[in-house]
């Protein structure tokens, strides 16, 4: 047995258009169903409906196609509605995407492009559709629903095996990686595990503070201590007192600075600025650098005896391109969250911006990742993520590679290394250009050059093209 037919309403007051998209069409086995007016189209929605998607021309007598938008919107906010227009401005675009429609496409059409977003749409609906269906997901487990550590990686696997045999300890924690990787996270998920957990988590950034301010901030300071102390601080280290201090990028503070961390973590107190007698305190110390500590200390840069007592327990966070396999269960977990940040109901990635999500190299890590997503759910409007709503650079990587790989003879071809340049030009741009299903548009887009140099090059090479 197979689906049915995708049922679409064509609207158009034009009756002769409308018969000639309407046979277009049926020919990509669609089934259409015509209407020449809004409220013609209202009927048929009421008679006929619910139709998989609604076409709708924006300048009609009566109705607009804009109010058509807006009525078939008010009755089911997920209808997908894509309004036809001869005459394209940002205006009337802007005003079409802000009261919900799918897209805003210009006549006359790109048949081949039109069938490709009618079908994209489509799937994106059904997989909205069972997204909403669908129970939401456990959160992570946590004792304050915070954000944990993701992944089932080996590396990742590995991180939270140090991070369950440490917790329990009064250890100091010593965490590597990259900026953006997650540090943090760790650092929160032994304070949690920990028996300090009841207490407070204070994290600093070293390098976000000039030294002063983050003498003062860490040690607190007396009344008077210097000019604009008009009252007393107690500091991060009294406000951790009983719970854990995270000192992010710890490399980055200075030689005096190091001085008075290590006698605080000697003998447990600290004298605040301009005070003469010290205050005791119970802090666990993690720290966390993205810079090479071992080799600061041989330059000197670094007290080595600092460095031996924060690291008496080090751990080593892989960057996010290196546990590529963590990505999709990073990615369902990260839009949860937003989505429950934002207001939102689940949102879902269809495959090909999923393709290209696992694609990119992210050097950003996690916190990339997290800014892209966050992006991507407040730009789309059906509930599902498409490469549309992804940065430009994800998208080209994400194409490039997929055009390495769709390449004829992908592997066994001659190192570009060895080949002439032109002929590195010219298998690049093809492969781009099959990646990017034929689409001249979106291939000068990856390529970075006009649809016109694009025409030139391909009239140079492929003769047997059609023209642009």
């Amino acid at each position: 047995m197979t689906d049915a037919a995708p049922r679409l309403l064509l609207v158009d007051d034009d009756e002769a258009a409308c018969a000639l998209l309407a046979e277009v069409l049926e020919r990509e086995s669609y089934s259409v169903v015509r209407a020449l007016s809004a409220a013609e189209a209202l009927e048929r929605v009421d008679r006929d409906g619910p139709f998989d998607a609604v076409l709708t021309d924006l300048r009609m007598p009566g109705s607009s196609g804009l109010e058509l938008l807006r009525d078939l919107r008010a009755r089911d906010p997920n209808a997908i509605v894509f309004v036809l227009t001869a005459f394209g401005d940002a205006a009337a675009a802007g005003e079409a995407i802000r009261a919900g429609a799918h897209d805003f496409i210009s006549k006359p059409y790109d048949l081949g492009q039109l069938r490709v977003t009618i079908g994209r749409a489509l799937a994106r609906s059904r997989l909205a559709s069972s997204t909403r269906g669908a129970p939401a997901p456990a959160k992570a487990a946590s004792r304050s629903g915070e954000p944990t550590l993701v992944g089932h990686s080996p590396a990742i696997i590995e991180v939270m095996k140090t991070v369950a045999r440490v917790a329990p300890s009064q250890a100091s924690v010593l965490i590597f990686g990259e900026t953006g990787a997650g540090k943090e996270l760790v650092a929160r998920a032994i304070h949690r595990y920990s028996d300090r957990a009841e207490r407070k988590f204070v994290a600093v950034n070293c390098s976000a503070l000039a030294e002063g301010i983050l003498e003062s901030d860490l040690f607190g300071h007396v009344k008077g201590a210097f000019t604009g102390a008009q009252v007393a601080r107690p500091g991060l280290f009294r406000e951790a007192d009983g719970g854990t201090l995270f000192l992010d990028e710890i490399g980055d503070i200075s030689p005096a600075l190091q001085s008075r961390l290590l006698r605080a973590l000697q003998e447990h107190e600290i004298v605040p600025v301009g005070a003469e007698a010290p205050v005791q305190v119970d802090v666990r110390i993690i720290a966390a650098t993205h810079r090479d500590l071992p080799q600061l200390v041989r330059d000197g840069r670094f007290r080595e005896d600092l460095y031996y007592r924060l690291h008496v327990v080090s751990l080593t966070l892989p960057p996010l391109r290196s546990r590529r396999q963590d990505l999709p269960l990073l990615i369902d977990d990260l839009l949860r969250r937003l989505a429950e940040r934002h207001d939102r109901g689940p949102v879902a990635v269809d495959p090909e911006a999923q393709s290209l999500l696992l694609a990119y190299d992210w050097p950003g890590n996690v916190r990339e990742l997290y800014n892209v997503l966050e992006r991507a759910l407040v730009l789309a409007s059906q509930d599902v993520i498409g490469p549309e709503h992804l940065p430009v650079e994800i998208r080209q990587q994400g194409a490039v590679r997929a055009a390495a790989v769709a390449g004829d003879g992908a592997g066994r071809e001659e190192p570009a290394a060895l080949l002439p340049l032109a002929d590195v030009e010219r298998q690049h741009v093809l492969r781009v250009l099959r990646a990017m299903e034929g689409s001249r548009e979106r291939t000068a887009r990856v390529l970075g050059i006009s649809r016109r140099t694009l025409t030139r090059m391909l009239q140079r090479w492929r003769p047997d093209l059609p023209p642009d």
